[in-house]
């Protein structure tokens, strides 16, 4: 429990996103942690700033449908990267399957509760912010400080 409570009506300022930094094609970029995302998946005009041939890698989508609470959703179909978190003990690599969306406007990408379950990632949302993933509970991933309202 939130030791520190935010001033009256400001309660909205408590919270933020999840998003970290990972490597992926050799290229820094961020990941939001999505915990209620049914899927893991990013806008095709973000994946064209770091996977120029993204296209030519595409796995069709059969018997799916995707949904959002806000729109619908467009696939184009599934890419498979590799994300690396860094860590100075020892990186941690995945290789995940994103669905690559026509109309996303999101500006990273995001890893949906599909993922938390394959490589067991557990979010500590108390003080000092981190993950973990896997087996290692000790080996903790920090989420960068807290800029503001994070809305998006």
């Amino acid at each position: 429990m939130q030791k520190t409570k935010p001033a009256r009506g400001k309660g909205d300022t408590a919270g933020s996103s999840y998003i970290t930094n990972i490597v992926t094609n050799n290229r820094e970029a961020k990941v939001h942690l999505d915990s209620d995302a049914f899927f893991t998946g990013f806008g095709n005009n973000y994946l064209d700033k770091i996977y120029t041939a993204w296209q030519d890698n595409l796995m069709p989508i059969e018997g799916i449908r995707f949904s959002s609470s806000s729109k619908n959703i467009h696939p184009f179909g599934i890419f498979e990267a590799a994300m690396i978190f860094p860590h100075p003990a020892e990186n941690i690599r995945l290789k995940v399957e994103f669905v690559v969306i026509n109309n996303c406007t999101s500006q990273h990408f995001i890893l949906g509760n599909d993922y938390f379950n394959i490589y067991g990632i557990y979010i500590n949302n108390h003080k000092d912010r981190y993950l973990t993933i896997g087996e290692n509970k000790r080996q903790k991933f920090a989420f960068p400080p807290k800029k503001g309202n994070n809305c998006h």
